[in-house]
This record gives C-alpha cells, structure tokens and sequence, in this order.
C-alpha cells in the first residue's frame, strides 16, 4: 500500500499582534505613569523599624539637610487647602511688611520649599519657577533664638489653617547638627506645639520580633 505523505504545516508564528500589544501596553503605562518629582534638597535620613506611613497633607514639612540649613514647606491637596497655603504667605506679607506683590504671592503656591530669610523671600518669589527650583537657598535663619524666622512661619501656618488639625513632620540628614534641630523644635515650642513626627528610612523588622509578626499578620488580611 502506497504511504500517504501529509502536507507540512509552517511553525512560524506571526508574531505582529503581539508587537502590536506589547506597544500599546507600554504606551498605556507611559501615559498613565506619574513620575515622582526630585526633591529641591537632597536628604539622607536615618533609617528606623516602623509600620506607620504618614500622610503630607495638612502638613508643614521642616527640612534640614546635611549642612543645617532649615527649609519649609507646606503640604494639602484640595482647592481650599491651597487656599489655605497662600494665607500663609498673605498673613507674613502683612506682618512682616514683605512687600510682595500679587504675582509673586502666587508664585509662592508653585514653590517647592522655602529656605531664605524672610527679607529674601521678595527675591526667591520674582524668579521664574524653573530658576526657583534650581537656585541654592541659604537656609531659613533659626540659630539665634531671638530671631528664629521658624517661629513665624508656623504661626502663620496655624493662622491659616485654623481649626484644621495640621501635622509638623521633621526631616533631617544623617549629617546635620544637633543645634539645628533644637532650634526647629524651640521654633514648635513657641507656637505651643509640642507634637511631631520625624520622618525615616524605612528598614525591615527582625525576624521573629513582635513588630515583623504583626506585619506578616497584617499582610495576609
């Protein structure tokens, strides 16, 4: 009997779909994508065991980086939280007669964080944004207790904020020096503030520790 041979099938796969996939994935993924902004001061802070995050909302965040100098900068998320946040800087106009105008007052808004002192604050607020995130402030002046210009901005801040609760987070590097710390919590003392929050590293519990238990708990909720 005659063998019957059976027509060959190609094993090439066309793979066109799958490119064409694979570019609309990642198309999605770049649109989609928010990109963490770079920090306007670089900080290396010291690492700690902690399963609490903290949210910046609400918030004034005191910054001290590796040379000591002090930089704040005011965290909400809602129109009136903004609203809130120019009230700072209206409420310091005022007070300390900074002469701003209503551009630069706005300009405070876009401003990623504040390090001058105040009668520098004019200066800092007249410059286009790009060049505001780029140039090197000298630090917010808070080693002379009687002129500590930290004591200000957080009186301003509860000016403005009012009845809302806010939280003060401190952030410091590895590096800084104590001096500069005392003066910041001198500066929360004074505005009868006497709560807040460092902010860390976040490093693993010890295996086997009551903390690293709980975490393991709590992830497989």
């Amino acid at each position: 009997m005659p063998s019957v041979k059976l027509p060959k099938k190609s094993t090439d796969t066309d793979m066109t779909p799958f490119v064409d996939i694979a570019f609309l994935l990642l198309s999605f993924f770049i649109m989609a994508t928010k990109f963490k902004p770079p920090e306007p001061v670089k900080v290396e802070t010291p690492n700690s065991v902690s399963s609490a995050k903290l949210k910046e909302e609400n918030s004034v965040l005191i910054t001290i980086d590796n040379e000591s100098k002090v930089y704040v900068s005011f965290g909400g998320k809602t129109t009136e939280d903004k609203g809130k946040i120019t009230g700072i800087i209206n409420d310091l106009n005022s007070s300390r007669s900074l002469g701003l105008t209503p551009q630069e007052i706005e300009a405070f808004q876009s401003t990623p964080l504040i390090g001058v002192p105040l009668a520098g604050i004019k200066n800092l607020l007249s410059r286009p944004l790009a060049e505001r995130e780029k140039i090197k402030q000298p630090g917010i002046p808070v080693s002379d207790s009687l002129n500590n210009e930290l004591v200000w901005w957080v009186g301003a801040a509860k000016k403005a904020f009012g009845g809302t609760k806010l939280m003060y987070l401190v952030k410091g590097d590895n590096t800084s020096k104590f001096p500069a710390f005392e003066s910041v919590i001198n500066a929360l003392k004074r505005n009868e503030e006497f709560k807040y929050f460092l902010i860390t590293g976040q490093e693993g519990a010890p295996a086997g520790s009551d903390l690293a238990n709980k975490l393991s708990a709590d992830s497989r909720k």
